[in-house]
C-alpha cells in the first residue's frame, strides 16, 4: 500500500496539485483525460471525510492574468465529474478570496483555485509563493505527473512546508512512478523500446540511457532518415538533421558495442509532397528517390518490427512511426499499436507515453489493450533519460 492509500484524510484539508491543463476550444474542453485521471485521488480524500483544494496551471499565460487561460472555464465540467459534491471556485490561487474559501471548506467539499501561472512566482519556484499556497491546507498531495519535471512552486517547493507524513503522491502519480520504474529498473527480458518522432535531437538522451538496459530499440518516424543518411544512404527530401549525422553514427556504434538490437526501417512509404493527397509509393530504404520524402514505414518494416514486439516481455512505446494524422500514412503506427496490444494480451507489460503515441493508441481504440497509458509527456521522457524529476524528489526527500 502507498502512503496515500494508507492515510486517513478525515478532517484534513488536502492541497492537491493536479494537471488540469486540458485542451480548450472556444471555452469547451475537447479532451478531459487529465481531469478524469485525477478523480480516484479526489474521491479517496472525499470518501475519507476530508476536503480537497485543487491547484493547477492551464496554458502559458506568462505570469499575468489572462481570461482565456482561466480555470473558471472548467468548473462546470468538474462539477459534472463529481456529482453530488459541492465544488467552489476561488478567483485567485493566493490572497484573500482563496484563503477565505479554503478556511470555510467543509469535509466532502472541493475548492478549485484559479490558474497558478497567473503568478510569475509559480514558474520561478518562489518560496514565499509556495508558502502562501501551503497555508491553505494541512496535507500536500502531488498528483500531477505531467508537471513533475518542472521545478515550480506548486510541484517542487511546497512540499518543504509539510512534515514527511503529510506530503505524498496521489494515486495517479503513484501509478505513473511505479509503472515507469518497472520499465526502467525491473523490466522482464526481452525489453523492447519503440521510439518514433521527428528528430534524433529530441530523443538522443532517452536513446543513450535505454542502450544500457534495452534488448531491442526500434526506430521510426522522421528521425529514421538521419540514421539512414549517417550510414551513407540517400534520403531524398525526407526530414534529416544534417548536423546530427555524426551523433547518429555514434549511437549505432554504441548499440553494436553493447549488443543492443538496433532496428531501423528497411522500407518506407514515400510521397512527392507533405500532404495526404500526395502521390505515394513504397520503396526500399536503399532506393529513396530524389524529391520524395518518407512519411511512414513500409510493409517489410512492419513485419520486422511486429515480430520483435511479439517476442518481447516488456515494451516502452514513445513516438509514432510516421505522419499517422494523415490516413494514407498511418498504417505503420497502427500496426505497431496492434502488435503492442497483441503482445500485451500474451503476457507482456507495455507502457505507452508521449503525446503522439497516446493520441495514436486512443485513435486506434487500443488504450484498454495495453498495460499502462501515461499522462506525462515531457516528464516521462525526462524520467527515461535518467533525470531526477523535481516533483518526485520533493516528496521523496
Amino acid at each position: 500500500m502507498s502512503q496515500f492509500s494508507d492515510f486517513n484524510f478525515k478532517g484534513h484539508k488536502a492541497v492537491t496539485r493536479v494537471d488540469f491543463n486540458v485542451p480548450l476550444k472556444e471555452g469547451k474542453i475537447s479532451d478531459d483525460t487529465r481531469m478524469k485521471a485525477a478523480l480516484p485521488t479526489i474521491q479517496k480524500i472525499l470518501g475519507d471525510g476530508g476536503s480537497v483544494i485543487l491547484m493547477s496551471h492551464l496554458g502559458r499565460p506568462k505570469g499575468k492574468r489572462d481570461e482565456k487561460f482561466s480555470l473558471s472555464q472548467i468548473i462546470n465540467h468538474l462539477k459534472d465529474l463529481l456529482p453530488g459534491v459541492y465544488v467552489e471556485f476561488a478567483n485567485d490561487c493566493v490572497g484573500e478570496d482563496a484563503e477565505k474559501k479554503a478556511s470555510q471548506l467543509k469535509s466532502g467539499e472541493v475548492l478549485l483555485l484559479e490558474n497558478l501561472r497567473f503568478h510569475a512566482e509559480e514558474e520561478k519556484g518562489d518560496i514565499n509563493f509556495a508558502e502562501q499556497l501551503s497555508k491553505l491546507g494541512d496535507v500536500y498531495v502531488n498528483d500531477a505527473f505531467g508537471t513533475a519535471h518542472r521545478a515550480h512552486a506548486s510541484t517542487a517547493v511546497m512540499a518543504r512546508f509539510f512534515p514527511s507524513d503529510k506530503k505524498m503522491f496521489g494515486l495517479l502519480m503513484n501509478a505513473e512512478v511505479a509503472n515507469a520504474e518497472r520499465i526502467l529498473h525491473h523490466s522482464e527480458k526481452p525489453f523492447t523500446a519503440i521510439l518514433g518522432g521527428a528528430k534524433v535531437s529530441d530523443k538522443i538522451e532517452i536513446i543513450q540511457n535505454l542502450l544500457n538496459n534495452a534488448d531491442n530499440i526500434i526506430i521510426g518516424g522522421g528521425m529514421t532518415f538521419t540514421f539512414l543518411k549517417s550510414m551513407g544512404k540517400e534520403v531524398g527530401k525526407s526530414l534529416c538533421e544534417e548536423d546530427k549525422l555524426d551523433l547518429a553514427k555514434e549511437i549505432l556504434e554504441k548499440a553494436k558495442a553493447k549488443g543492443v538490437n538496433f532496428l531501423l526501417p528497411v522500407d518506407s512509404v514515400v510521397a512527392d509532397a507533405f500532404n495526404n493527397d500526395a502521390q505515394t509509393k513504397t520503396v526500399s530504404n536503399d532506393e529513396i528517390p530524389d524529391g520524395w520524402m518518407g512519411l511512414d514505414i513500409g510493409p517489410a518494416s512492419i513485419s520486422l518490427f511486429s515480430k520483435t514486439i511479439l517476442e518481447s516481455k516488456t515494451i516502452l512505446w514513445n513516438g509514432p512511426m510516421g505522419v499517422f494524422e494523415m490516413p494514407n500514412f498511418q498504417a505503420g503506427t497502427k500496426a505497431v499499436a496492434e502488435s503492442v496490444a497483441k503482445s500485451t494480451s500474451g503476457g507482456a507489460f507495455s507502457l505507452i507515453g508521449g503525446g503522439d503515441s497516446v493520441a495514436a493508441i486512443h485513435q486506434f481504440g487500443l488504450a484498454d489493450k495495453v498495460s499502462y497509458v501515461s499522462t506525462g509527456g515531457g516528464a516521462l521522457l525526462e524520467f527515461f533519460e535518467g533525470k531526477t524529476l523535481p516533483g518526485i524528489a520533493a516528496i521523496q526527500a
